[in-house]
């Protein structure tokens, strides 16, 4: 075996390790909730949705119009949704207006599910194949958005809502795209 074969048989996997690694150690710094959204500053997708409670009732994208709305997707059975439940009763204390869209799920465990836990939302739309909320690039739960008053996309978060981030993010924000400024 020739010196310059031996190096290679050597160098290559050195090679392909360190390559590796470096990928791995470049995904450390990656937050997985913040996906970039090709949707951002673009007007929301088309929305018609039958409401929850009264699934003769339909919610379509006009429901955002003149309002900035933080639209949540969740789902009964969702335990992340679960943990992010008590940041969502916050921001609807703080006068957030939150439409909820439930995503593949029976409609009786999402009504057992806000009578047990308390309901956030003004309006639950009701996506039970979870069709409509794909337009909208979802693809689990919970998902966040906040639409400005004239059904833009401002911003998107995927995974649970803690309350630090209610509070040092969201609030704020929607409390700026409303022309109300910051908290006191």
């Amino acid at each position: 075996m020739t010196q310059g074969l031996r190096y290679a048989i050597v160098a290559v996997p050195l090679l392909l390790v360190v390559g590796f690694l470096g990928v791995l150690w470049a995904g450390l710094g990656h937050n997985p909730s913040i996906v970039p959204s090709p949707l951002i500053g673009k007007p929301a997708p088309a929305l018609t949705l039958p409401r929850l409670r009264h699934p003769g009732v339909r919610v379509t994208r006009s429901y955002f119009l003149g309002h900035v709305t933080l639209l949540n997707v969740w789902a009964s059975w969702c335990i992340s949704c679960r943990y992010e439940h008590p940041a969502l009763l916050w921001l609807k204390r703080q006068g957030v207006r939150i439409l909820g869209v439930d995503y593949k799920d029976k409609r009786a465990n999402a009504l057992a599910y806000l009578r047990k836990h308390g309901n956030p939302y003004r309006i639950v739309a009701f996506d039970r194949r979870g069709l409509t909320t794909i337009n909208w690039g979802v693809y689990g739960t919970p998902e966040t958005f906040v639409l400005g008053p004239h059904a833009t996309i401002r911003y998107k978060y995927v995974g649970p809502i803690s309350i630090r981030r209610a509070r040092r993010v969201i609030e704020p924000l929607v409390r700026r795209l409303a022309g109300r400024g910051q908290p006191s």
